[in-house]
């Protein structure tokens, strides 16, 4: 049997060989929107799907560009087919983050048509870490000690939908691909 799974939409995807014809927005936020946020230990179910569109929506108001604001949206795709890891279980798993490595570059290879640069990438760790921070405030009553604490937007911590939530995440793709083309910053591939 070949190293592959089947996604929503029935491709068949080679996670540790990705290619970019395999990967659709729509299994992305298909998968986002079902998979729970700190492996299920939140009080209620708050999907990554949720935690990306916020992330988002934070880059949108801290007035970060079209590319990072849409990089924030993918920052977790990867995991639609690898799923989400625990921060202290996934630094230990080396074989593991080559593989979500290049399964996300070839995600933002797809969607933005270039890997980020290393500024872009510390703007989307500042956003990833303040949700995080805060979701575990909200969630958790715990406080993370991270870079970044603070957030400009006002995310609903609260269950929503699973089918609201991909379709938010569709839109919101949607919105930044076009904004990234008109900018030239996206490829026209899809």
């Amino acid at each position: 049997m070949a190293d592959y799974i089947t996604t929503y939409s029935k491709i068949h995807l080679a996670p540790i060989e990705p290619e970019e014809k395999d990967i659709l927005i729509e299994d992305i936020a298909h998968a986002l929107s079902l998979m729970c946020r700190a492996n299920g230990h939140f009080k209620e179910f708050y999907s990554v799907g949720q935690h990306c569109i916020y992330c988002c929506e934070e880059a949108i108001k801290r007035g970060y560009s079209n590319t990072v604001a849409l990089a924030c949206l993918l920052h977790d795709a990867s995991e639609a087919y690898l799923a989400d890891i625990t921060r202290p279980v996934k630094k230990n798993l080396q074989n593991y983050l080559k593989i979500e490595e290049v399964l996300q570059n070839t995600i933002y290879e797809k969607y933005i048509g270039r890997e980020l640069t290393k500024e872009e990438e510390e703007l989307i760790s500042l956003v990833d870490d303040a949700m995080l921070y805060n979701e575990f405030i909200h969630y958790m009553n715990e406080k993370l000690q991270t870079k970044d604490t603070h957030l400009v937007s006002k995310p609903a911590f609260e269950f929503i939908e699973f089918s609201k939530v991909e379709n938010k995440y569709k839109e919101l793709f949607n919105i930044l691909v076009n904004k990234c083309r008109e900018e030239n910053t996206a490829k026209s591939c899809f």
